[in-house]
This record gives C-alpha cells, sequence and structure tokens, in this order.
C-alpha cells in the first residue's frame, strides 16, 4: 500500500508539471538524479554508514535546505561535481542538466522525495515505482519510447516460456530500460523463492545480469532501474555498459539473452560531406565471428546474439517480419540459424503492441548448439497471434493473459509434449509445425510463408500499416538510389 501512495504522488508530480510546461521525459531525468541523490544520503548514514563518494558539498541536505536562483545554482554544482566522480556515480551523471526552468517546481520534486524513506522501502517497491512511472511515461509520450520501453506483458511471457534458472547468466546487447533483464530475475525470486541460498542471492545481484545501452539518456534510465530492484550497488562495476554493443565481441559468454533489438533498418554514421552538410552513411560492422556483412541492425544483432551465446545458451529476440522474409542478407542469416541453432518457435506478434506505430513483429526463440555437421534444427513451431487479432495502446492494449494460450502450447521445459492445433479440421488453430525439409525448400528459406498465407485470408491491416510493411520491404531499393545517388554526386563534384 506504501508502494501504491508513493507511486500515485510521484506520477500526480509528473502531471502537475506538465501542465507548467516540463515535459514526462524531462521530469523523469530529474528524478532520477534527486533520488539516487536521496539515497545514496540515506545508505550514508546508520544504521548503513557506507562510503558512496559523494563530495560533502553536493550531499542531499544542500538542496533541501536551498530556494530560488541558490537552489538552481547548487543543483547545477551538484549535477556537474558528480559527473566528474568514479564508478557509477559517473555513470549516473554524465551528461545530467537541469531541465526544469522554475526554481520552485525543482523545489517540489525535492520536498516530494525529501518526504520518504527510500532505503527503508523493500527492492520490489521502489523499483515498481519507478518501472511504473517509466512504463506511464513511455505511453504517454509514444514517439521516440519504444527505444528504451518493450510491452511488460510481452516480457513477461517470453521470460516464463525460457524459465531462467538460479546460477545461470543473463544478457541484453540492447538494453533500453532493462525490461527483460528485471523479468528474468523477478522470475528467479518467485519460483525459487524458498530454494535460494546465500551465494545464489548473492551471485543474483552481483553476477547474472550484463546489458548493454548506446543511448545516455536511457543508459541512465536503465542504471537507475537496475539499482532499486537490489542488481549491483553504489561502489561496483555497474551491471550495463554503455557502448554499441555492435563494435567488437567483448569475450563473454552467456546462458541467455533476452532482447528486442532497435527496429530501424539501418546502422549509418553521421559525417560532413564537402560542402559542409550533415549527412548519414550506412555503416557496416566487419567482424570476422559474424556470417555476413551488413548495415542492417537486426541481422548484425541476431549475428552478434549467437556469438554471445554459450554453446548451449538460450535466445529470445524480438524482430521484425522482414528478417523472416525472402529479402537481402536475410537469407543467410536464416540458413545459418537452422542449421547452428535449434530455432524451435515463433510467435507471430499484431500491429499495435509496440509504441511505434504499424510495426508486426515475432519473436525467435533457439538455443545454440555445438559445431556440427547436421543441420541442428528439426522442426518450427509458428504460433500465429496476429490473424483477426487486434491491439491499441490505449483501448486495448496487450494484456499478459492475451498470451496464455502461446504459453500453454509452447510447454516450457516441456517441449517434447507440444501438439499442433491447427489441422484441415480445425484450420483457424493458431498453432502449427513444420519440418526442417519444409522450410529449407522455400525460396530463400523463408520463415515468413505461413504468416503470407494467413494475410491472404484475412488481411485486416490499417492504411498506415500496410503502408509500413510496404517501406520494410523495400530495403533493396532503397539502398541501389541511395548508392546511385552518391555516384552521381561523385561524378558532380569532378
Amino acid at each position: 500500500m506504501v508502494g501504491s501512495n508513493v507511486g500515485q504522488k510521484v506520477w500526480s508530480m509528473a502531471n502537475a508539471l506538465r501542465d507548467d510546461g516540463v515535459g514526462s521525459s524531462a521530469y523523469l531525468e530529474q528524478v532520477t538524479y534527486l533520488l539516487f541523490l536521496k539515497m545514496a544520503d540515506e545508505y550514508s548514514k546508520p544504521p548503513y554508514s557506507r562510503t558512496i563518494g559523494v563530495p560533502a558539498d553536493c550531499c542531499w541536505d544542500t538542496l533541501r535546505t536551498k530556494s530560488g536562483e541558490e537552489l538552481f545554482a547548487q543543483y547545477d554544482h551538484v549535477l556537474k561535481t558528480l559527473a566528474s566522480q568514479q564508478g557509477t556515480l559517473r555513470q549516473i551523471y554524465s551528461g545530467a542538466q537541469n531541465k526544469i526552468s522554475n526554481p520552485s517546481q525543482l523545489a517540489k520534486i525535492i520536498s516530494m522525495i525529501d518526504g520518504e524513506n527510500w532505503s527503508a522501502m523493500s527492492s520490489d517497491v521502489k523499483g515498481d515505482i519507478y518501472e511504473d512511472l517509466l512504463e506511464k511515461i513511455a505511453a504517454a509520450t509514444k514517439s521516440g519510447a519504444g527505444q528504451y520501453f518493450t510491452p511488460r506483458a510481452l516480457i513477461n511471457t517470453i521470460v516464463k516460456c525460457v524459465q531462467p534458472k538460479p546460477g545461470k547468466t543473463i544478457a541484453d546487447p540492447c538494453c533500453g530500460s532493462g525490461g527483460f533483464l528485471l523479468a528474468a530475475k523477478a522470475y528467479i525470486e518467485n519460483e525459487y523463492a524458498t530454494e535460494l541460498n546465500k551465494d545464489q542471492k548473492r551471485f543474483l545481484k552481483y553476477n547474472t545480469f550484463k546489458g548493454w545501452e548506446i543511448v545516455q539518456e536511457t543508459y541512465r534510465l536503465c542504471l537507475m532501474n537496475l539499482f532499486l530492484h537490489n542488481i549491483g550497488d553504489f561502489e561496483g562495476i555497474p551491471p550495463v555498459v554503455r557502448a554499441d554493443s555492435l563494435l567488437a565481441d567483448p569475450g563473454d559468454r552467456f546462458d541467455y539473452i533476452l532482447t528486442n533489438p532497435p527496429f530501424g533498418m539501418k546502422s549509418s554514421m553521421r559525417f560532413t560531406n564537402k560542402r559542409g552538410e550533415q549527412e548519414r552513411e550506412d555503416f557496416t560492422y566487419n567482424r570476422q565471428d559474424f556470417w555476413t556483412t551488413s548495415s542492417n541492425k537486426q541481422i548484425n544483432f541476431i549475428q552478434h546474439i549467437h556469438t554471445l551465446l554459450k554453446v548451449d545458451g538460450t535466445a529470445a529476440v524480438v524482430i521484425p517480419d522482414s528478417v523472416l522474409s525472402n529479402e537481402g542478407d536475410n537469407e543467410i542469416i536464416r540458413r545459418k540459424l537452422l542449421e547452428t541453432t535449434d530455432l524451435h518457435t515463433i510467435l507471430r506478434l499484431p500491429s499495435g503492441v509496440f509504441y511505434a506505430q504499424g510495426i508486426s513483429a515475432n519473436v525467435i526463440f533457439f538455443d545454440n548448439k555445438p559445431a556440427s555437421s547436421a543441420p541442428q534444427t528439426n522442426e518450427i513451431w509458428i504460433y500465429d497471434y496476429r490473424t483477426n487479432v487486434h491491439h491499441t495502446l490505449k483501448k486495448k492494449p496487450l494484456k499478459e493473459s492475451d498470451l496464455d494460450d502461446f504459453v500453454k502450447c509452447y510447454c516450457p521445459g516441456k517441449r517434447h509434449l507440444r501438439r499442433e492445433t491447427y489441422s484441415l479440421e480445425n484450420p483457424n488453430g493458431r498453432w502449427r509445425k513444420y519440418s526442417y525439409q519444409e522450410i529449407i525448400s522455400r525460396d530463400g528459406a523463408e520463415l515468413d510463408k505461413e504468416g503470407v498465407e494467413q494475410k491472404c485470408i484475412a488481411d485486416d491491416r490499417t492504411l498506415s500499416e500496410l503502408i509500413l510493411s510496404i517501406k520494410e520491404r523495400s530495403v533493396a531499393i532503397s539502398t541501389a538510389i541511395h548508392n546511385l545517388e552518391k555516384l552521381i554526386e561523385g561524378v558532380d563534384d569532378q
């Protein structure tokens, strides 16, 4: 009840400040800076008396005792000073800026945070308050929210299917706000509540999770989210690295990888041309461990995930339809996955699930296998949660219960008990099995054919969704045009 009341207070403050012109994202950033500082203050005092590393002139009391322009000046000093510290402090405050334009608004947030004893709350309560705030702000500011928030219902469903175990390592190479990592932690704590010993609990806190996030603002949110859920601490090495995870093989290998890579098709870099204009150029990752060289983000992430997996590791990855269809480098990826892993399950999702509008995606589940001359995939099970399914973000958002039938069909931990629900007698059944030979004999080993057949029967997508689908399938054309334009520009410059 305490957590619920505090959560309502935090969200009410966001609403009030939005009316004063402070955006939800800006509010969330300031809450992160201030909440971390308040908790650092609490942990530096009895009964904890921990050495946190916050300079005396930046402690919590230096903010709560000031007002007006003096408060603004002190707040700026705190942000800049903490950004120059080491460890988690530096990671949280790096690049931090005050985006509150009115000192009285800042004072209100400080007063709200000061009114609670955060260290006395359980990690579940603190974490739920923060994650709920993340979810509400993602829903309120849809544009760009997809970069750090995957619907919790989908994440929990994926974790229930994978069933992560204690003592295993779990990674997300593009972790956003940490949703997959936190859901995996909650699952382990709930399923093994009476079995976890002291060493396993310590391993869960310090050694289980690893993430990468390239966007500074999102990275900060993730660190705070994990910290509030009792992953890592003030003094240790942060569990998340701020970096482009695709740049290199980190050398680490993991038991589970759960992730939703960015939906953008191309990796690119900004550069200044001869005219002094900013342009973007497709960027490819030249890695020896990759099967193919590509500027396609999804293709690169799938290859990277395969590298990160232990020999017997398990992955669940959200991907757009284009990866399953027959275009570009995608065929190489599909064939390699079928050959080197047991790609056993595909969940086809409808549009209206993600904050990016019109996106139709899938979740692929595969187990890594030792090197072998024989293909490691024997059969692929496809669950069609798309045909005649409608979801919207506000009126009909995806609920965990919507995917209960998929989990039942998946048979977590007992896949040998799977039974098809699709048949000639029951053509509306959503659960269907395909053999490796059926898939490999298709043009380009296309995994999207089943979805195409269903869409021919009942294509109920909106016009905007159809347009987006056409755009997704025109990568080869757009790439050719882009290369032609660069060639023409080179001729003109001569």
